[in-house]
C-alpha cells in the first residue's frame, strides 16, 4: 500500500471515528499503521481498562478475538467491533470450557486462575482472570494452603510459580509465536550485543531457563540486566532505565511504539520472525 493511500484511510478512519463516536484501541502487537491511528495503545489489562472508562458509543478492538469479546463483557452497554473476527489466538485455543471443568473436577479443592488470553467460555470457569500484568499479585492473594490450577499458558504459569515460590499444576499450553523465543537464541544475542538491557515476556518458551541462569534483574558474566515483564512492563521500564540500548524478547509489533516513544534509544528484535500472524489480520481497510 502507497503511504498516499494509507494516509487517505487513516483520514477516512478518523472521520468515521468522529461521525460514529468511537474509539479504537489498540494492542502493542498490532500494525504500526494500526497503532498510529488508535486512541489508545497498551496491553491486554490496560486496553480493558480504557474500554470501561471510555464514554464513546463504539469500541473498535484492534486485537484479537479474546481481547474484544473481554472488552464486551466489561462494557455490556457498547458496541464493541473487532474488524477481523478470524483474528484467533492459538494460545487461547489450547483449552477449551469442557476441559477446564474435567481438570476441576480431578482437584475439587483446587483455585482455579485463568490467563486473559482464554475464551469467556473458558473465563466462566475460572475463579479468578489474571494478565501477565497482575499474575503474579493474583496468585499471591490466594492463601497459601489451597491448591492452584493455572491456565492455559505454561510458560507464564512457570515464571508466576519460581517469583511466587508456590507450587501450581500447569495447563500445557502455550503461544506459538513465544514459545519460539528459545534460550538458545537469548544466549546468541547476548553474546554479541554485550552492555545492553534484555527485556524478557513471561510468555517466551525461555523464561523459566533463563530465570535459573540470570536471576532476574541480575548480571551475569556476559554483563548484561535482564528482566521479565508485560508488554506494557516494558514500556514504562525502557522510558525510565538509563541504558540505551535493549533486546526485546517478544512479539516485534511493539518495537514501534518503543521507538515512537523512546526516540533516543535503540531496540533489537531478538527473533525478527516473533510474528502473530492473528494480530496483524487488522488492517486498515478492515478498520
Amino acid at each position: 500500500m502507497s503511504l498516499t493511500c494509507m494516509n487517505e484511510l487513516q483520514e477516512e478512519i478518523l472521520r468515521l471515528k468522529k461521525e460514529r463516536d468511537a474509539v479504537i484501541l489498540a494492542h502493542n502487537y498490532q500494525l504500526p499503521e494500526i497503532q498510529d491511528i488508535a486512541d489508545f495503545v497498551g496491553d491486554s489489562l490496560g486496553l480493558s481498562q480504557q474500554a470501561a472508562k471510555t464514554d464513546a458509543k463504539v469500541i473498535v478492538f484492534c486485537g484479537v478475538h479474546f481481547m474484544a469479546e473481554t472488552a464486551s463483557i466489561i462494557c455490556p452497554d457498547k458496541k464493541v467491533l473487532l474488524p477481523d473476527l478470524e483474528a484467533g489466538c492459538s494460545l487461547a485455543d489450547t483449552i477449551t470450557a469442557q476441559e477446564v471443568r474435567e481438570w476441576k473436577r480431578e482437584h475439587p479443592d483446587a483455585v482455579v486462575v485463568g490467563y486473559v488470553n482464554t475464551s469467556a467460555e473458558v473465563k466462566a470457569e475460572c475463579d479468578y482472570c489474571c494478565t501477565s500484568s497482575n499474575a503474579v499479585k493474583v496468585v499471591q492473594s490466594i492463601p497459601k494452603d489451597r491448591e492452584i490450577l493455572f491456565l492455559p499458558d505454561m510458560f507464564l504459569g512457570s515464571y508466576v510459580a519460581e517469583v511466587t515460590k508456590r507450587k501450581m499444576l500447569l495447563w500445557p499450553g502455550e503461544c506459538h509465536v513465544h514459545a519460539g523465543i528459545r534460550p538458545s537464541l537469548v544466549k546468541e544475542m547476548i553474546k554479541n550485543n554485550h552492555g545492553s538491557e534484555f527485556l524478557i515476556h513471561p510468555e517466551c518458551g525461555c523464561t523459566t531457563s533463563m530465570m535459573y541462569y540470570f536471576g532476574n534483574g541480575n548480571k551475569d558474566k556476559l554483563g548484561c540486566k535482564v528482566g521479565f515483564f508485560s508488554t506494557e512492563g516494558m514500556m514504562r521500564y525502557v522510558k525510565q532505565s538509563n541504558s540505551k540500548k535493549f533486546i526485546v524478547a517478544t512479539e516485534v509489533g511493539i518495537l514501534h511504539r518503543m521507538k515512537k516513544d523512546n526516540p533516543d534509544k535503540e531496540f533489537i528484535p531478538l527473533n525478527d520472525d516473533a510474528i502473530c500472524k492473528y494480530m496483524k489480520m487488522i488492517t486498515l481497510d478492515k478498520v
